[in-house]
């Protein structure tokens, strides 16, 4: 079974490369992070059309999480439990929760989508808030794993953290920001502490996963490190191969970020409304 996680920067900007890259690297769960849409606003049609069945979390033009799949999801969760809320106080005085966290269970593999949020500035509001997201993150995680000790789990996404020096292009021009701050990178540390392996890492899998936009960063390979698969020790144990797609970052309208897949030594379950394909 083929696993794995794109920030796909808007899908509905980018819908038609997705669905051919799904099609053609044969994968059979993605985890999708930014979809930056409402479900009413989602492209199912062409995921229909592409074989793979769509649950998502999208609250606004912001953020939002979603998995494609063609095989079948149950469990479905939107967000966390303890997820903390950002922003403008509700009526009931509580903060509202944004659409950074997804659950699904396919294959008997746990699977969460991730956006952590970026903190942008370590004197922005939205430091602290990242803070205690990750914190309760990994609370949550532990939970998860001792309830369900025989079930694999995995956290797939954009985490927004680069744990290691390595994972930007020059550690020198990041210091006093956000995304390699030590909190930042503790709070990282915490969940691979709580039973987590990054999966890719592991197995030597090098490479950048995000380049931004601007200043030719691609072309000069300025990137960072900040997509992960994060799984636990059974999750581990299935894995028979990894890899960064780092072409997906090239040719027309690109998500910054590009895909990271998985291998699992799991037989797709049989779906018997799986879409035929003449």
């Amino acid at each position: 079974m083929r696993v794995a996680s794109w920030n796909v920067n808007s899908i509905r900007s980018r819908v038609a490369r997705v669905t051919d890259w799904l099609v053609r690297e044969d994968v059979d769960v993605l985890a999708m992070q930014e979809i930056k849409c409402t479900e009413a606003q989602f492209p199912f049609d062409e995921f229909t059309d592409a074989g793979y069945r769509v649950e998502l979390h999208g609250l606004n033009q912001w953020n939002g999480v979603a998995f494609a799949s063609r095989l079948p999801m149950s469990d479905v969760a939107l967000g966390f439990d303890t997820a903390p809320g950002f922003g403008k106080p509700l009526e009931d005085g509580t903060l509202p929760k944004e659409a950074r966290a997804m659950g699904v269970t396919v294959n008997g593999v746990r699977l969460w989508s991730l956006y952590v949020p970026n903190g942008r500035e370590l004197e922005n509001a939205h430091y602290p808030y990242k803070l205690e997201w990750l914190a309760n993150l990994a609370g949550e995680t532990r939970g998860w794993l001792e309830n369900n000790p025989d079930q694999p789990l995995a956290l797939m996404g954009d985490f927004n953290i680069a744990p290691l020096d390595t994972d930007v292009w020059d550690i020198s021009l990041f210091q006093g920001h956000t995304h390699v701050s030590q909190p930042e990178r503790d709070a990282f540390a915490t969940l691979e502490s709580a039973g987590l392996i990054d999966a890719l890492r592991t197995r030597g899998v090098e490479g950048y996963t995000y380049w931004d936009y601007q200043q030719l960063r691609f072309p000069r390979n300025e990137g960072m490190r900040i997509d992960f698969i994060l799984g636990s020790g059974l999750f581990n144990q299935l894995v028979t191969d990894a890899k960064i797609h780092r072409n997906e970052r090239k040719g027309d309208a690109p998500s910054d970020h590009v895909p990271l897949s998985v291998d699992l030594a799991l037989e797709p379950e049989d779906d018997d409304d799986r879409p035929m394909f003449l």
